[in-house]
């Protein structure tokens, strides 16, 4: 069966991106739904925490997971110096939390003040209180892709925010926007 006309693909020339393609595929890459995290990190004694929406699975065994961070923010440094971190999957209610870490030029200090949290068992990185799962990690890898880092870790503890018959609405960051999966 032949289908109709596809609209008109946008061939590129990945040694002249320009800002007009640039745009084009920010655009394009925003109608790919993806889950609402938190990354967190205990660095020179601060607390140092982002949002995310690049992480990932990667393994059962040994339980692996990947994030993706840009190289110039403070959770990216933090991440890399200290080797371990902790990724909260965020509920749908938790939308303030996402907007609050997402937000460019956030205070150092204090940055969780309003935010509830618990130390992560081994390397004490904050845990969002009610997220749907949390996984504590050890970096094992490093790598760099374009303006991001492509931190992989393995995970040393884990574990639910939330009763699992609560843990049914995820927080999705789909066309520039936070949604829920429920409605």
């Amino acid at each position: 069966m032949e289908l109709p006309d596809a609209p008109p693909a946008l061939l590129l020339d990945p040694a002249a991106v320009d800002a007009e393609d640039a745009g084009a595929y920010r655009l394009l890459a925003a109608d790919i739904a993806s889950g609402v995290a938190v990354v967190a990190a205990r660095h020179r004694l601060r607390d140092v925490a982002a949002t995310v929406t690049g992480f990932l699975d990667v393994s059962y065994d040994p339980p692996t997971m990947l994030v993706c961070l840009f190289e110039e923010g403070r959770i990216c440094d933090a991440v890399e110096s200290t080797g371990a971190w902790a990724l909260s999957v965020l509920r749908r209610d938790q939308e303030g939390i996402a907007n609050w870490l997402a937000s460019p030029g956030n205070p150092v200090e204090g940055l969780l003040d309003r935010v509830p949290f618990r130390r992560a068992p081994r390397s004490g990185a904050p845990v969002l209180e009610g997220a749907l799962a949390w996984f504590e990690l050890a970096t094992v890898a490093v790598h760099t892709a374009a303006t991001h880092r492509i931190v992989v870790g393995e995970v040393t503890a884990m574990g639910r925010g939330v009763a699992e018959s609560e843990a049914d609405d995820p927080l999705v960051h789909y066309a520039r926007s936070y949604r829920g999966v429920t409605g």
